[in-house]
């Protein structure tokens, strides 16, 4: 199968999709709406906004009031989806390995839980240094390989369930990448908090999620990114085009 043809209709109704709500106040909902913030608080409004890896387009068609917006997909069937959620949005078919647009040519790119999926991320990272315009900012995300609780879940990590992760990789060398495609440091690197319950046996998942789930939650309603970046499942990070 080729490697596109993995990411079609099923795709998000299997794997880490399978129990997903996309529900208002869903975590779902509450990850878009911390992306969201993300984008509005670092970058400039009004410019060039891409997301990459737009899916259905409930981050993407959040922002339209204030960017510019541009969306990227492999997948034919999410992007039609996405004309409901997304009616501004300019949508486009390709890869994050060889974008479709212009050096220099946006503001603000999101790239949330994607790299992961690529057979060459780091030409992905690359292409994002590639098309943001000097000052413009990066949002991304991806497994967390450095997780203080992975070892608790073994081969049960959130991070192994889906087959499609091909590229998971230990935060320092995303970083580098990142360097080498002509990043400053991060502005923000922090991680999700602990939300892949059960972390302990025995013990019911209700109090695991109030126990271990209880600080990216706050996190996320907050919109405030203060977890260090060992304390949850995904490494998360706001970077700056030199």
């Amino acid at each position: 199968m080729e490697h596109n043809e993995k990411f079609n209709e099923d795709y998000f109704s299997t794997n880490t999709y399978e129990n997903t709500s996309f529900a208002k106040y869903s975590m779902y909902w509450w990850s878009n709406r911390f992306y969201a913030i993300l984008a509005s608080r670092y970058g400039t409004s009004g410019t060039r906004l891409l997301e990459i890896g737009s899916g259905m387009g409930h981050l993407i068609g959040s922002l339209e009031a204030d960017f510019e917006t541009f969306a990227l997909d492999i997948n034919h069937w999410a992007l039609k989806e996405s004309r409901a959620l997304a009616p501004q949005t300019d949508l486009n078919v390709g890869s994050a390995e060889n974008l479709p647009f212009a050096d220099s040519s946006f503001g603000v790119v999101i790239i949330k839980h994607v790299v992961e999926h690529l057979r060459d991320p780091e030409l992905a990272i690359s292409e994002l240094g590639r098309i943001l315009s000097p000052g413009g900012v990066l949002v991304l995300s991806t497994p967390n390989l450095d997780s203080l609780l992975k070892p608790l879940k073994g081969d049960a990590w959130i991070g192994y369930q889906d087959p499609t992760h091909i590229a998971l990789k230990p935060p320092a060398d995303w970083l580098k990448m990142l360097r080498s495609a002509g990043f400053s440091p991060p502005i923000k690197l922090f991680s999700d908090g602990f939300w892949d319950v059960p972390y302990i046996s025995y013990v019911p998942d209700i109090l695991q999620k109030l126990f271990f789930g209880s600080l990216g939650g706050l996190q996320a309603i907050l919109g405030i990114p203060f977890l260090p970046m060992k304390w949850g499942e995904s490494i998360m990070l706001v970077a700056e085009k030199k």
